[in-house]
């Protein structure tokens, strides 16, 4: 998994081509039976589609060893997925009747007896079992017994340049246990999982933005460079905070007192307390209380080279500084992760789950579609689907790549923001103006064209996309009643006659052009570690912005829980709730000038001058309505003040 920080961009690998899932009510299909092999329940989604018979290098030596997770189906799935959407749809006469932890538990989650009989099965295979939680059991063992568990040969198969061990066909469980096993991975090892353990490295080298800058949008002209779209343009703003933030999304005098926002990510930020606040005393955003802002973290970390662990420093960093600047008197609970990986992620969320730490969950970091098979997005839903009969919310960023074709080749959207059981949170480029006013805002959508040698033109205007707002119709996951009679129908179609799910649901800032100012301690050229601001974007930022106005929205209908927030969101469409976003707000092209350092911390290797137009967001566009970069919109002033009516 990536984070979504539109600051350094990653790489990711093709698309493929991945098997429906069933969407709203995905964990309440039966198992299907294994027609070749009588006795046994299919396990959906374990063979991944990359695992072709083209690809196929061979049987895996049956010493091989095999590391799994075995995940519990729970004593009713369906159940659980038709309880998660009644608790959370206002047209529900069960709506925010939410159970407690336990209660969801003891309704939801594996007897004792389930547990024992998946235990048996498994060592009776000649796996070890681990460890056994609430949501799975880990096995270890080899191939032979992994081969004899499941019901597949386990292969070596080709997949880019490197060789990965997958099944040869879907896993099966023997269907005397009746279904009560989820699904299982790590049966293929792609892309591997360190296991062992390290030491967190320094914070990460220092990235500083370069002046001219704007104190607010259009506030300083680049009156000494060339035209564009007809006329001079503004420098881009030094970094939005959380006064221009609060008053653009109609906070008033909600401070998101009483609310508990968790933040999940990998790794953590040794730092945090210190740039926290120090960041808060600097920009005038309330002190934090005693135990305001806590960490709840693994006992060790894995991976941390493979996962950038200094990296995701910055992504705590700016979650963190964000949710506090727009609900200053909210309280914040992180939650890391061991690494980047899949089931360390899962952890983290099950975490905030069983211990209900908080009502509203952000979480910065996603990857593409075409790398989230169906057995991997099941654990996940699972998981928010137990959070949703808690009243517990998960928010995702989109993704900070439009529409993936430039960096996959692939139309495609990001993952988890496409399940069916959170909000997807894309992104804009917001411009307010003197005295804290809003402006407007576009679709975030960036192209980038550098001045020219002689200065006197933008070499190749408009220039090429560089990043944009994730968004788009998923390819796996169907239309969820939420969304029905509000998207499209050319996009809910556009990948299935029968209609699939769209991202995203609703939208904040997010382009780093228009970005918002953080604080946190990096390290220097000289190798001195000192606390240091500059100007971030993503939806990275759009996902803790969000997060955030619902602890408003919280605060505003009382205290009680919002929950799962979606259907809440789609209800509102189309009142003064939202500010209706579109690419082209003021009628004419728009853009910013931005100079930054060749070396990323000062001019004494040159500065790069370019101009970056906004609003234009890959193949995605936003338009009057609901859109695929911004969704429903952005909170307007009658947002929050909503809530206390429902």
């Amino acid at each position: 998994m990536r984070s979504n920080r539109a600051k350094v961009r990653a790489g990711m690998s093709m698309a493929a081509t991945l098997p429906m899932l069933a969407g709203a009510l995905a964990l309440g299909i039966p198992a299907a039976h294994a027609a070749d092999n009588p006795g046994r329940d299919l396990l959906a989604g374990t063979k991944p589609a990359w695992a072709t018979a083209k690809a196929d290098q061979g049987a895996t030596a049956d010493a091989s060893q095999v590391t799994a997770r075995v995940y519990l189906a729970g004593r009713d799935a369906a159940g659980l997925a038709a309880y998660a959407k009644a608790v959370s749809d206002p047209t529900s006469a069960s709506y925010g009747n939410y159970l407690s932890a336990h209660q969801a538990q003891a309704q939801f989650g594996a007897t004792k007896a389930q547990v024992a009989a998946v235990r048996a099965w498994l060592t009776s295979a000649g796996l070890k079992v681990t460890g056994v939680t609430r949501h799975y059991l880990t096995v270890s063992g080899d191939v032979a017994a992994a081969e004899k568990a499941f019901g597949t040969q386990l292969h070596n198969y080709a997949k880019g340049s490197k060789t990965y061990r997958a099944p040869t066909k879907t896993a099966s469980a023997p269907d005397s246990l009746n279904g009560a096993v989820l699904t299982v991975t790590g049966l293929d090892t792609a892309p591997h999982v360190a296991r062992h353990a390290d030491q967190l490295p320094s914070p990460a080298a220092v990235f500083k933005n370069a002046g001219p800058f704007s104190s607010y949008y259009g506030s300083n002209t680049a009156s000494t460079l060339p035209d564009a779209y007809g006329g001079k343009v503004p420098y881009a703003v030094q970094g939005y905070t959380g006064k221009q933030l609060r008053a653009a999304y109609g906070a008033g005098s909600y401070t998101g007192k009483g609310v508990r926002v968790a933040i999940t990510d990998a790794y953590a930020s040794p730092t945090i307390a210190y740039d926290a606040s120090t960041y808060a005393s600097k920009h005038g955003d309330a002190a934090y209380g005693s135990g305001q802002l806590r960490q709840v973290l693994p006992k060790k970390y894995t991976n941390t080279d493979a996962c950038d662990a200094s990296g995701w420093y910055g992504e705590e960093t700016l979650d963190v500084e964000a949710v506090h600047a727009v609900a200053p008197a909210a309280n914040i609970t992180y939650v890391g992760a061991a690494s980047c990986g899949d089931d360390d992620l899962l952890d983290s969320l099950g975490k905030v789950v069983d211990k209900h730490l908080a009502d509203i969950v952000t979480n910065s970091w996603g990857d593409i579609e075409a790398n989230q098979t169906p057995d991997l997005a099941a654990a996940y839903d699972q998981v928010f689907q137990l959070g949703a009969v808690q009243g517990i919310g998960f928010y995702f960023s989109s993704g900070d790549n439009g529409d993936e074709v430039a960096n996959t080749g692939t139309k495609q959207v990001d993952t988890p923001a496409n399940s069916a059981w959170v909000t997807a949170v894309g992104g804009t480029s917001l411009a307010v103006g003197k005295g804290d006013k809003y402006l407007w805002e576009t679709g975030w959508g960036t192209e980038k064209a550098s001045l020219s040698a002689d200065g006197k033109s933008w070499t190749d205007f408009p220039g090429a996309f560089t990043s944009g707002a994730g968004g788009g119709t998923s390819r796996t996951v169907a239309e969820p009643f939420y969304q029905k009679g509000v998207v499209p129908n050319a996009l809910a179609t556009a990948n299935s006659a029968a209609g699939n799910r769209v991202v995203p649901d609703i939208a904040a800032i997010a382009d780093p052009n228009t970005g918002f100012k953080v604080g946190q301690t990096q390290t220097f050229p000289d190798g001195s570690q000192k606390y240091s601001e500059y100007r971030i974007g993503g939806t990275s930022l759009a996902s803790p912005v969000i997060a955030a106005v619902q602890a408003l929205a919280q605060q505003a209908r009382g205290g009680k829980a919002i929950g799962f927030a979606n259907p809440s969101i789609y209800a509102k469409y189309g009142t003064k709730a939202y500010h209706d976003v579109t690419d082209n707000p003021t009628g004419s092209g728009l853009a910013v000038a931005r100079v930054d350092y060749a070396n990323s911390y000062d001019a004494s290797e040159g500065l790069l001058t370019s101009v970056r137009t906004l609003g234009a967001d890959s193949s995605l566009k936003a338009v009057k309505g609901y859109d695929d970069v911004t969704g429903v919109g952005t909170p307007a002033s009658g947002y929050v003040e909503s809530y206390r009516r429902n």
